[in-house]
């Protein structure tokens, strides 16, 4: 299976069409193996769904061989992210609680976390209880990639707190954020956990 490392280098959060276009390149090349190319494909459909075309993104998930468990949490995870994006967390939810469970399971750290940590955004009730067991999670891996969730996670929870008016705690989390950052995350990190502390 592919390190997350190779998918980040694909990735431009900021310009989905640009990621589209390098995981429809990367996904049809014969370099990957069947498994890895399937891999690629989820995280095609993820740049697809970010550009609003839902349907276009849920049609990619059916198309995606499953089999192989790694592919599967991807399946789960994109699908939530799908279903959340489109007004639907409620429907992602149990998703997102399959991925976590199947990939800390597996051993796959760095799924599992992001798994807990897209929980927390689609049930939005239970986001503090999620984002501390993805937190808790976090802490104890030694896959340097999965650490670097502790930036988003602390930062993530800072503005949980800030927006329930409990602002001593939010300083609290984005100061563990801007920590963090500075010890493994990186430059946008620092940027946005000193512009978190400037806020509260």
């Amino acid at each position: 299976m592919l390190k997350q490392q190779t998918l980040d280098q694909l990735w431009d959060f900021n310009h989905p069409a640009l990621s589209e276009a390098r995981f429809r390149a990367a996904a049809s090349d014969p370099a990957y193996d069947a498994d890895e190319r399937a891999e690629l494909t989820t995280q095609l459909g993820r740049a697809i769904g970010l550009q609003g075309r839902f349907e276009e993104a849920d049609a990619l998930m059916d198309a995606v061989d499953g089999d192989e468990p790694t592919v599967a949490v991807r399946v789960l995870l994109e699908r939530g992210r799908v279903l959340n994006s489109s007004g639907h967390p409620e429907m992602a939810v149990p998703l997102f609680e399959q991925a976590a469970e199947l990939a800390d399971h597996l051993g796959e750290q760095f799924l599992a976390v992001d798994a807990l940590h897209m929980l927390a955004i689609a049930d939005s009730a239970h986001a503090e209880t999620w984002t501390r067991s993805a937190l808790e999670y976090a802490s104890t891996v030694h896959d340097a990639r999965t650490r670097q969730w502790l930036v988003a996670l602390h930062n993530n929870l800072g503005w949980t707190l800030h927006d329930a008016g409990r602002y001593t705690e939010a300083m609290v989390e984005f100061q563990l954020a801007a920590q963090w950052a500075e010890r493994i995350g990186t430059p946008r990190q620092q940027e946005l956990a000193r512009e978190a502390i400037q806020a509260c």
